[in-house]
């Protein structure tokens, strides 16, 4: 590392044994990004120094870092996190790229950059409509060199490869998961990101886990991006990178002021994907846009295509994204609390806002669902969100099930409860986002019309097929399901050569941005994350 200068009061030794040395039982998890960020004063004399610094030691910045090492550049990583992967430590691992790589070679799969290029410039499915066409003709270019990239850093991937087009399978891939913070085998994305980690460290990169960035540090005179602060343990620290500063913070899907900018119904309980592990605060683009940095592809952040919110699929619990089903030896599971029931057939439930109505045939996981689910949420004062959505079943579905609904299965403390009657259980819902009590004789209405549906064999209401079973035998249960929020599919301005933009199309000297930090590229997976981080990482080191 280069130009290294102590931090009055704190050695670096102080700084790698707290922050890359910690262990679980000092982690902090990330708070949600402030209001009012703002600029940095240049610093008499700097703490760090490093040729590139990067914010986040996710997909993108673990990838940007080897990108620049590779390239003869010294780097220092700052991560708010307790360890690194970011979202994609406990992602799917999904990892899109192709044109022409050896595993498709070897299944026989012809491909090619402008075959990918070509899927990208169709006008359908949404998630091509609105992509930066410059940005997709990199993806396309570099595809394939940074799929053999990963393999060289020591990314091991399943032997297979799925049909389709470069949107959603002919270049998809699945790395082999390595480390399950989750307990969950389908979170392979561990695989990537622990093979990613050990490169950079191998190569040199210096990590300070538990530092958050803050604010950028930017020359007045020049426009130029120097440096950033950040902050650890109570203590500002001033980070020089002398060639280029990378914003790879991750998305804004966490920040609930943020994602609101793009639609007013994201409010406070809507939970996202990949918490409590991590969280995307919008550190990167609040920090950019401080200084000028435009935003870009908004549009794809609320097409309604895409993963951008899910059907939550473990219910009683606060955090039921999809697979990620977390377990009870996970290193965090004092976070999570619960793992919630699963594997949901969703003709035991019947599902209810938190005024007691059903809104939606809970058969659906359609965006009508999700544009139902986040609609007026029966309380007047409430003016944005749908609220919360409980999940109302009887003991005759968790006997169906085959369910225990005890903890650790299920969360008592604000996510499940349960009664003799339908009038107690309405009664009993204390959550932290019920703006109303739920009215009890709501409730006992809205059950004896579906039961009244499961009869007849029609559901009036809602149009349900053939709705099975009554709700009748207690103990009556309520249990969270409200949706997931996922992706965040836009992000700060850049080109080709991932340097952040202003609102007037200018390169801010010294800023890049990778990852779910950037729009343009509104792609599902890991794949964008990685190759974007090579190119920023590779620009920041050599200019070029």
């Amino acid at each position: 590392m280069t130009g290294s200068k102590r931090a009055k009061g704190i050695s670096r030794r102080d700084f790698v044994k707290s922050g890359v040395a910690a262990g679980i039982g000092a982690q902090a998890l990330p708070a949600l990004a402030q209001s009012g960020q703002s600029t940095a004063a240049i610093p008499d004399e700097w703490d760090l120094s490093a040729d590139v610094i990067i914010a986040g030691a996710g997909t993108a910045g673990l990838s940007a870092a080897i990108e620049s090492l590779d390239h003869g550049a010294s780097v220092t990583i700052v991560e708010e996190n307790y360890d690194c992967g970011g979202h994609g430590m406990v992602s799917g691992g999904r990892v899109n790229l192709g044109g022409g790589t050896s595993r498709q070679r070897a299944h026989g799969i012809e491909d090619s950059a402008d075959a990918i290029y070509r899927d990208w410039l169709r006008h359908e499915p949404l998630v091509t409509r609105y992509a930066d066409r410059e940005l997709a003709r990199v993806y396309a270019d570099l595809s394939a060199e940074t799929f053999e990239w990963m393999i060289e850093n020591g990314v091991r991937f399943e032997d297979e490869v799925a049909g389709g087009d470069s949107r959603n399978g002919r270049t998809l891939q699945w790395p082999v998961y390595e480390e399950l913070i989750t307990s969950y085998p389908t979170r392979r994305g561990s695989g990537l990101l622990r093979a990613l980690e050990k490169s950079a460290r191998a190569k040199g990169a210096q990590i300070l886990l538990q530092h958050k960035m803050r604010d950028l540090i930017q020359d007045p005179e020049s426009g130029r991006v120097l440096g950033f602060t950040a902050l650890h343990e109570g203590n500002t620290l001033h980070i020089r990178g002398t060639r280029g500063v990378i914003l790879a913070t991750g998305g804004h899907s966490s920040n609930v002021n943020f994602r609101r900018m793009f639609d007013p119904r994201l409010t406070e309980e809507y939970q996202v994907a990949g918490e409590p592990y991590s969280a995307q605060t919008a550190d990167g683009e609040l920090a950019a846009m401080a200084i000028g940095a435009s935003l870009w592809g908004a549009a794809s952040q609320t097409m309604h295509a895409g993963a951008w919110i899910s059907k939550t699929a473990h219910i009683g619990c606060q955090w039921g994204y999809s697979s990620l089903w977390w377990q009870p030896d996970s290193p965090i599971f004092d976070k999570v609390r619960a793992s919630g029931l699963t594997g949901i057939d969703w003709q035991n439930v019947i599902m209810v806002k938190q005024n007691g109505r059903r809104f939606h045939d809970e058969m659906d996981g359609g965006h009508d669902f999700f544009a139902a689910a986040l609609s007026f949420s029966g309380d007047p004062d409430k003016k944005n969100g749908g609220g919360p959505i409980w999940a109302i079943f009887d003991a005759e579905a968790v006997a169906r099930q085959e369910w225990d609904p005890t903890p650790p299965n299920v969360d008592p403390a604000g996510y499940f409860f349960s009664a003799d009657t339908v009038a107690e259980l309405a009664g009993r819902i204390d959550n932290p986002y019920q703006t109303i009590p739920m009215p009890a004789d709501t409730l006992e209405e809205t059950v004896a019309r579906y039961n009244s549906f499961v009869d007849s064999g029609t559901d009036e209401d809602f149009g349900k097929r053939n709705p099975r079973y009554r709700i009748e035998t207690p103990p009556f249960y309520a249990a969270w399901s409200t949706p997931i929020l996922h992706d965040t599919l836009c992000g700060l301005r850049v080109d080709t050569r991932c340097r952040v933009m202003t609102m007037q199309a200018e390169p801010i000297e010294g800023l890049y941005a990778a990852g779910e930090s950037m729009g343009g590229f509104p792609q599902h997976g890991l794949g964008r994350c990685a190759l974007f981080g090579r190119v920023a990482g590779r620009d920041a080191a050599t200019g070029a």
